[in-house]
């Protein structure tokens, strides 16, 4: 595939693209406007740690990929994008051909079954997106000091290609920044919406500080639920870094197999995953682990980003009251604000997170259907969904803890 001088090509393995390559397309900050104007929120310099997101690193697919979480025989078969101009790698989209739409968070179980009964065939598909992660970030990872424009819509065009030549009859690109949502438009993608709930940082010097901002009944619950989930000899340690030991990969890699196989069945992930990113990324992890009578008993696993913390997922062998607020919520605004991070990013779904200083905050993801009926379907089944996550986040944000009035500090 190419396009003038811009050549296209898809590899099945991260393996088979340099890291640095990779890594420099993936940090560069570049933004992309509705109609290809581009241009970088702060300081624009590539490599910038502000643009840093943990999961977008090469080191993280290569985790997925080499560890058997994210292959062909789990149902993501890797087809990463690669555009190259004058023989170096300007820009890449992580891309998959799926067999389901397991481990995705973007629900299009729907399309599918309404495209099977009319005779169609939804599966293969494109995925575009980390697997497994429910985190917004870039999708299109584009090198500084290229023509933006041009190698946004080249890969934007590829994706295209690449469903015809895969016979996928879709591909969706979840999670992505808005400007990629908005850009992705202009180029023949339906925009979707959703919203998961965020806490920002609002300067805050302490967890008290936060508190203050809160009205006067959620400020007395989050502190009856900190002290209520230490309650029974529990202890919190928060592991970064070498801290992290394989003992404590074996207990979360436990924790995570006995709640994963509650909520979806079969756990995606492997325990060589864990052991992957220990030894090439612990500096971006944050595992905070609970222990109780000198075992560890629950854990949550987070990854720190350049400005965000990401929380991913938890699981426990015992179960406490309030644990779980603690280990999950509590402990990573306390992180946030200690190491000034200006967003948490607490993962998919729910609404108990609003009580918790968590707002509603809109995820963007574009899909390209090759069927013209089924577009025509679901592009009208999207005007309406977006209307309505639109509705409702403005109905919970209203709804939130924090003070409206000077006389609910007390």
């Amino acid at each position: 595939m190419t396009a003038s001088d811009i050549a296209l090509e898809a590899v099945s393995s991260v393996g088979q693209i340099p890291a640095a390559d990779w890594d420099a397309c993936a940090r560069s900050g570049i933004e992309l406007g509705p109609t290809g104007s581009t241009g970088a929120a702060g300081d624009s310099s590539a490599g910038s740690q502000s643009f840093y997101n943990p999961f977008v690193s090469h080191a993280f697919f290569s985790a997925l990929e080499a560890s058997n979480s994210a292959c062909a025989r789990t149902g993501w078969g890797p087809r990463h994008l690669v555009a190259k101009q004058g023989g170096a790698i300007a820009g890449i989209v992580p891309c998959y051909l799926k067999s389901h739409s397991q481990g995705e968070y973007v629900f299009d179980r729907g399309w599918a079954d309404a495209y099977e009964r009319a005779g169609g065939r939804y599966y293969p598909k494109l995925q575009v997106s980390v697997p497994f992660t429910p985190a917004t970030g870039p999708r299109l990872l584009i090198r500084g000091g290229v023509d933006a424009e041009r190698i946004g819509a080249a890969l934007a065009g590829g994706l295209v290609a690449l469903c015809a030549a895969t016979k996928a009859s879709s591909a969706h690109v979840t999670f992505a920044r808005e400007s990629e949502w908005r850009f992705l438009a202009g180029h023949g993608f339906l925009q979707r919406t959703d919203q998961q709930f965020h806490w920002r940082n609002g300067g805050y010097g302490s967890f008290d500080d936060f508190l203050a901002t809160l009205a006067s009944r959620h400020r007395k619950a989050i502190k009856r639920e900190r002290r209520d989930a230490l309650a029974n000899g529990i202890t919190i340690h928060a592991l970064t870094g070498s801290a992290i030991t394989e003992d404590a990969w074996d207990a979360f890699f436990e924790f995570y197999m006995e709640t994963g196989s509650r909520k979806w069945g079969r756990p995606y992930l492997t325990r060589e995953f864990y052991s992957l990113i220990g030894q090439s990324m612990s500096q971006d992890v944050l595992l905070v682990m609970a222990k109780r009578n000198g075992r560890w008993i629950a854990g949550a696993i987070n990854f720190i980003g350049g400005d965000t913390l990401f929380g991913r997922h938890w699981g426990a062998i015992e179960h406490h009251p309030f644990l779980h607020f603690e280990v999950c919520y509590y402990q990573a605004i306390d992180f946030a604000i200690t190491r000034k991070l200006a967003t948490v990013e607490a993962g998919a779904q729910g609404e108990h997170k609003i009580a918790r200083g968590y707002l509603p905050q809109t995820t963007y993801s574009a899909h390209y259907i090759a069927d013209p009926a089924l577009r025509r379907a679901v592009d009208d089944y999207l005007k309406h969904e977006r209307a309505y996550i639109a509705q409702a986040a403005r109905e919970l944000t209203e709804a939130g803890p924090f003070r409206k009035t000077a006389d609910e500090a007390s």
